[in-house]
């Protein structure tokens, strides 16, 4: 996946001047997606997808609405270090949420919401003034442009333009902060005619699909850690180019229940989300 330049591949009959140029297919390397639950940046795996962000190793980024909010959060407020067999009722008593072993205090939601909203003003004030469509992935670039902290890999994802798709973008508190944002500005005399903010999904499974369709000559990898929506969203948009050409599945799921999530490569071989004679791993 990584090794792989045009130059490995014969030069077509009808291609243009510039693929047939050695220096350029020697520079054009597979196009990587990547994709992760919100657990993995919760747990301690957000400093090496910030990493891989900041550093160009990715083309595009699909993760759940956890996996960017706590980005954000960290840079706001610390995550604290607990016990997986902490009671709930007591930890609900103290203001405490527990995220695995982990625990993050209720103030840190608060300090979200306290920068978020504003934030969602600005971009509701260009939507009216400025005919601005907002879709999730153009959101999360806002975002990471607002919170102008290096830790964050969505910092990095905006000042590298790398994309970040998130297609369920209002599971978790920042659907929390849009309920909340909904209320500010809608008429109580017609609440139907003016809805806010609005975020269009449609023109972000456009842009989605078209990462594969137009990833053109170039190869396509997929790295999915976890699984559910990210590695379901990342392999269904590499159908729509005939397959992803390279694979590597890391999660516990198992395939018995039946669960995307629990699929083996192969499964996705058989409906073109990856190549017949794609590589592939899964790592359990």
């Amino acid at each position: 996946m990584l090794d792989w330049r045009l130059s490995h591949e014969p030069i077509p009959e009808n291609c243009d001047d510039e693929e047939k140029d050695s220096a350029y297919r020697d520079s054009v390397t597979s196009k990587i997606f990547l994709g992760f639950t919100s657990n993995l940046v919760s747990s301690g795996v957000r400093e090496t997808i910030r990493f891989l962000v900041q550093h160009h190793m990715v083309d595009v980024v699909v993760t759940t609405a956890g996996g960017i909010e706590e980005d954000l959060i960290k840079c706001l407020a610390p995550t604290y270090k607990g016990d997986f067999s902490l009671p709930g009722a007591v930890l609900r008593s103290k203001g405490l949420n527990r995220i695995g072993n982990l625990l993050v205090p209720n103030d840190n939601y608060c300090k979200f919401e306290d920068w978020i909203i504003p934030i969602f003003d600005q971009m509701y004030e260009e939507q009216i003034k400025q005919n601005v469509l907002w879709t999730p992935s153009k959101v999360i670039a806002r975002l990471g442009k607002e919170i102008n902290d290096e830790s964050s890999y969505l910092y990095w994802a905006y000042k590298n333009k790398i994309p970040v798709f998130c297609p369920s973008l209002t599971d978790g508190s920042l659907g929390d902060m849009l309920y909340f944002h909904s209320f500010k500005k809608e008429d109580p005399n017609n609440p139907d005619r003016n809805p806010g903010l609005i975020i269009d999904i449609v023109g972000d499974i456009r842009a989605m699909n078209g990462e594969a369709v137009h990833a053109g000559s170039r190869k396509t990898g997929v790295i999915i850690l976890g699984g559910g929506l990210p590695k379901h969203h990342i392999c269904n948009a590499n159908m729509m180019r005939n397959g992803a050409d390279y694979a590597v599945y890391i999660n516990t799921a198992q395939e018995f229940d039946g669960s995307d999530s629990g699929a083996r490569p192969d499964e996705a071989v058989s409906w073109g989300k990856i190549r017949g004679g794609a590589k592939t791993v899964k790592v359990h």
